[in-house]
């Protein structure tokens, strides 16, 4: 399956695709020093959001999709080095709406989970206002 949107994310800082299926995606991301947070190596958060919310928009896969909400939980800490495997998955779709389940690895510990609300709107988000 072709990637349809979010092409120009830096995958450096929000991982790289290594599977995409309708309604499934697996995205892998290599911990660098430039997301670390302390003198432990102790790696920002954001970036393991990043990294959740790029594997939704791409289980989703539609040029226009857009995060509406997230509920999510960090369940672990990720150190410098660690790579991380998400995997997501669309679980409802209505209308324009798409729920996907994200849940991050680090082998075998699930380090984070989420369920992010996704909408693909008719037109790109910015041509609406």
């Amino acid at each position: 399956m072709q990637l349809r949107t979010h092409l120009k994310i830096d995958q450096s800082l929000s991982g790289k695709p290594v599977e995409l299926k309708e309604g499934y995606a697996v995205v892998v991301l290599e911990t660098k020093e430039n997301m670390v947070a302390d003198e432990k190596g102790l790696i920002h958060g954001g970036f393991i959001f990043s990294l959740a919310d790029y594997c939704a928009m791409l289980s989703v896969n539609e040029p226009t999709v857009v995060l509406a909400s997230a509920k999510v939980d960090f369940k672990k800490p990720v150190v410098l080095g660690e790579v991380l495997k998400a995997e997501g998955k669309v679980v409802k779709s209505e209308g324009k709406k798409r729920w996907v389940e994200v849940k991050v690895f680090r082998n075998l510990d699930l380090v984070f989970e989420g369920e992010f609300l996704c909408v693909v709107p008719e037109k790109h988000v910015l041509d609406l206002i």
